[in-house]
């Protein structure tokens, strides 16, 4: 029992204790018989306990209900509530304003639990990635696109290091900028936005990466339809008549009657010429015709497609070399089934110009994991000497080459949601194309 407790029970049974001194000397001091002595005597002492425990209970009771609320509220239990509470004395006052408190605390609380529900629903939803680091530039908290960015669970991030995720550069330096980060063997074009806040006290900052790389493109694609359009009136304004004139001066020379030797050289140099502006027109037709391929992808009409049917069915329409299809586990896409034939296709060509070079083969093969889907396309040719121009439209160092076969194909990717990277193969001669689509 407390010091507390005991000073009350020594109060509760003091404050009573002179009457009933008093009562038990009148009652023996006077002629009564001894039955009636000890029975009020014990009716007296009996009184006198029970009174001392009830008044004991009064006054610790209500304490002790105190205590047990005051304790609740620092485990964060706002679900108590003391049933004396009244206005008519100050201990039930004290009891309604500890339960208004209580009421008010469970609201706020459930307020809080609600927006944090809201912001890791947001930030789930939203595309870009969101870490947030502490004073030591350790992980806290990542959302499900920064997870996916990195390639590991919240539980595998979480205390590592900046340095070690490849994210100490977005802790340092101006906030909004640009930079180029490379996550899991890819490099990308990206924003940083960077914010401090304070938890338990202490600082911490926050990282928001965004992913500019496929705007820029579109930016950049956008510029090269519009020159595309341009060139192509002004450029057709001129073929147009250029052919048919040179196709007239051509047939009126093939009708005109022989003469003398120089007419003749003559004649023979104007066929020369007409000819070279003929079949020049005639290709500046098909190269533009060709560019044209650029602006008019049509939207995905979407249908399923089984994988192993498409790759196996689209590789033998290649019959220069035999390409290696590696069987895959079974996957449908849900997809335009005619735009990822062209797609593959591309990269299937592109391949093999690289393998013939070298005498090496091409392979196939597919993996889906974490509801994403993987295409692979191996060749063993010399490898990429540089990939600034890759995706650049017009840009090829094929004889021949129109430049657009790699550009179409990662528009068909990026239409469908997805992807397309090359890049050299690591420990190995030749390049890979990855494909990459949600299933």
């Amino acid at each position: 029992m407390s010091s507390h407790e005991r000073q009350v029970v020594r109060l509760a049974l003091l404050s009573p204790l002179p009457g009933l001194v008093v009562a038990l000397w009148l009652l023996w001091s006077g002629e009564h018989q001894a039955s009636v002595r000890w029975t009020l005597t014990a009716v007296l002492l009996v009184c006198w306990v029970v009174l001392a425990t009830v008044l004991r209970e009064k006054v610790i009771r209500p304490l002790q209900t105190l205590s047990n609320m005051l304790a609740a509220v620092r485990e964060q239990d706002y679900s108590l509530r003391a049933r004396q509470a009244s206005e008519d004395d100050a201990l039930g006052l004290a009891m309604m304003e500890l339960n208004a408190l209580m009421d008010e605390l469970r609201s706020r609380r459930l307020g809080a639990l609600e927006a944090t529900s809201l912001l890791r629903r947001v930030m789930a939803q939203i595309d870009v990635a969101v870490f947030a680091f502490d004073e030591a530039d350790s992980l806290q908290v990542v959302n499900a696109t920064g997870e996916h960015l990195l390639g590991e669970s919240a539980n595998q991030l979480q205390g590592k290091s900046a340095s070690q995720l490849g994210l100490a550069e977005c802790l340092r330096g101006e906030a909004p900028r640009t930079i180029d980060l490379a996550f899991r063997g890819q490099r990308a074009r990206w924003e940083v936005r960077r914010g401090a806040f304070r938890q338990d006290g202490k600082p911490h900052q926050f990282v928001v990466l965004a992913d500019v790389s496929r705007a820029l493109r579109e930016e950049e694609s956008l510029a090269w339809q519009r020159l595309v359009r341009v060139l192509g009136h002004e450029i057709n304004n001129s073929i147009t008549p250029i052919k048919s004139l040179s196709e007239r001066l051509l047939q009126l020379l093939q009708r005109a009657p022989q003469g003398e030797e120089t007419r003749g050289q003559l004649r023979e140099d104007l066929e020369r010429g007409l000819g070279v502006i003929s079949g020049r027109s005639e290709a500046l037709s098909r190269f533009l015709a060709s560019y044209t391929k650029l602006i008019r992808l049509p939207p995905p009409k979407l249908c399923d497609v089984e994988v192993s049917t498409w790759v196996n069915r689209t590789v033998r329409l290649e019959n220069r070399i035999a390409v290696v299809v590696e069987p895959g586990a079974p996957v449908t896409l849900h997809a335009d089934g005619d735009q990822l034939d062209q797609l593959l296709i591309n990269l299937v060509r592109n391949a093999v110009d690289a393998s013939t070079e070298t005498g090496g083969g091409v392979r196939v093969r597919w993996a889906a994991s974490g509801g994403r889907f993987r295409l692979f396309v191996q060749d063993d040719g010399v490898g990429l000497p540089e990939t600034a121009n890759l995706f650049v439209p017009f840009f090829t160092t094929k004889p021949g080459g129109t430049g657009i076969g790699l550009v179409l194909s990662r528009q068909i990717a990026e239409a469908h949601g997805g992807s397309l990277q090359l890049q050299n193969r690591e420990g190995a001669r030749g390049c890979e194309a990855v494909l990459e689509m949600s299933v």
